[in-house]
């Protein structure tokens, strides 16, 4: 009998190493590299799921055919607009997020929902009991969808075979094992097999296949990185546990858009849908406060009014603070810059706070109107009117340049009651002003906007 062979795997990355290293040289964290065995050569006579055309040969483009198939609509709006449209057929699709987030849930109501479809859920983490006290408390009920508590795929396709499922969902691939690894279950070459078997499966029936996986410390999808690069799709369910609202993102997708965003809100029943989230963006004031602005971001092709904070004071410690949460840092202080160069506010002795109400990180640049207006609000102590919102670009010259989708943000504003946005003067050629509802204001220069806006109060 052959000798075993063993390699090192990092947990983090995936990379993988003859010997034991101290520190891994792809991702450069610390003992992380662990041994495992590799399956020899001479032992892998097998496979997990047989291959209905085992004659393959090579095939001039011309001689495929394909047929533009309608892709499998849910009854979850925003899961399908993430997606690019639907579920497409033999794709394969990661969906990964923190611990308690809620991504069992979401899945286990996404297959709930589809009563058209047969629908087999995988669970390798809960018992068949666990998950039926999870579904009573959700309102939608279904006959087609189907439990089975396994972790060993080769069990896992045998009951496949013989079931024949529409749709199959599994939770959680970390869980998984194949009897041709000898490593433990959740090992970089557990998880990367059991990946791969699963993906045979699905391009070769036109299956569709939810993969739920966990996440490291970091953020990033554990296992080897390889596995977001074997899979069509990579979801990530996003939120604070001690917040109600949830946001699915995409990260990766071959059949659509990566720009698209889902949103969520969590209740005992299960998940909402949130058809309109710049309500919920967009808190409720009773009296006016100063440091408070409204922007408009596009996620995708879909435009949201979120609300910016601001708070400037005088710096008493020393060094000043410059803290953002939801918005970048650094542009930050390239804003603050431009605000001191060409408006002539003395910001550099001033502590400043910025947040993004809602939870959302925003990488939009027509935001930057709207955090300048909120920082200069804050500094003057002078509040901007609730019916005001702003879409633009601020140049280092102290310019207001022009941003996409104009039009989609102009008329969102103008859905949600506003009666002003400001966007940049570069905007406005090629557009009816006098076809929309609300005053559209546009603007060159900060100091055109700044006399707007506070030169009456």
């Amino acid at each position: 009998m052959a000798k075993a062979k063993t390699a090192y795997f990092c947990q983090e990355c995936g990379y993988n190493s003859p010997k034991w290293v101290g520190k891994c040289p792809s991702c450069g964290e610390w003992n992380t590299m662990v041994q495992e065995v590799i399956e020899k050569e001479d032992k892998k006579v097998n496979v997990s799921w047989k291959s209905v055309n085992l004659a393959s040969r090579p095939r001039a483009l011309d001689e495929i055919n394909f047929e533009n198939e309608p892709r499998i609509a849910t009854a979850d709006h925003e899961l399908n607009r993430v997606l690019g449209g639907g579920i497409v057929k033999g794709s394969l699709v990661l969906i990964g997020g923190e611990p308690g987030i809620g991504k069992s849930t979401l899945m286990l109501q996404i297959a709930l929902t589809l009563s058209n479809k047969k629908v087999l859920y995988v669970s390798g983490e809960e018992s068949e009991s666990q998950i039926k006290m999870r579904a009573e408390r959700m309102t939608t009920k279904s006959e087609r969808c189907y439990i089975l508590t396994e972790t060993h795929t080769q069990n896992i396709f045998r009951q496949i075979e013989d079931f024949q499922p529409e749709i199959l969902v599994v939770d959680s691939i970390q869980t998984m094992q194949s009897t041709y690894i000898e490593s433990g279950a959740g090992s970089v070459s557990q998880v990367r097999e059991c990946t791969a078997e699963f993906m045979k499966y699905a391009k070769e029936t036109g299956v569709p296949v939810f993969l739920i996986g966990h996440i490291t410390k970091d953020g990033s999808l554990a296992g080897p990185k390889v596995l977001e690069h074997m899979v069509d799709t990579v979801l990530q369910f996003e939120g604070d546990r001690h917040n109600t609202y949830r946001i699915l993102r995409t990260t990766k997708n071959r059949f659509g858009s990566t720009s698209e965003l889902g949103i969520y809100e969590m209740h005992g029943t299960g998940l909402r849908q949130v058809s309109n989230p710049s309500e919920i963006l967009i808190s409720q004031r009773d009296e006016p406060v100063s440091g408070i602005s409204i922007g408009s971001m596009m996620e995708g092709n879909r435009p949201l009014l979120i609300e910016i904070q601001s708070l400037v004071s005088v710096a008493n410690y020393g060094t000043p603070q410059r803290s953002s949460t939801g918005f970048d840092g650094k542009r930050l202080q390239m804003l603050l810059a431009v605000l001191e160069k060409r408006g002539g506010f003395r910001l550099g002795v001033q502590d400043v706070f910025l947040n993004v109400a809602g939870g959302l990180k925003v990488e939009d640049p027509a935001i930057d109107l709207a955090v300048v207006s909120s920082i200069v609000s804050s500094y003057e102590d002078k509040f901007i009117p609730a019916t005001v919102c702003f879409a633009a670009e601020v140049g280092l010259g102290g310019e207001v340049r022009a941003v996409n989708r104009i039009d989609s943000r102009i008329s969102e504003a103008e859905k949600l009651g506003f009666k002003r946005i400001y966007i940049s003067k570069y905007n406005s050629k090629g557009l009816d002003l006098k076809s929309y509802k609300i005053e559209v204001v546009p603007v060159a220069h900060l100091d055109q906007l700044f006399m707007l806006l506070f030169l009456n109060q």
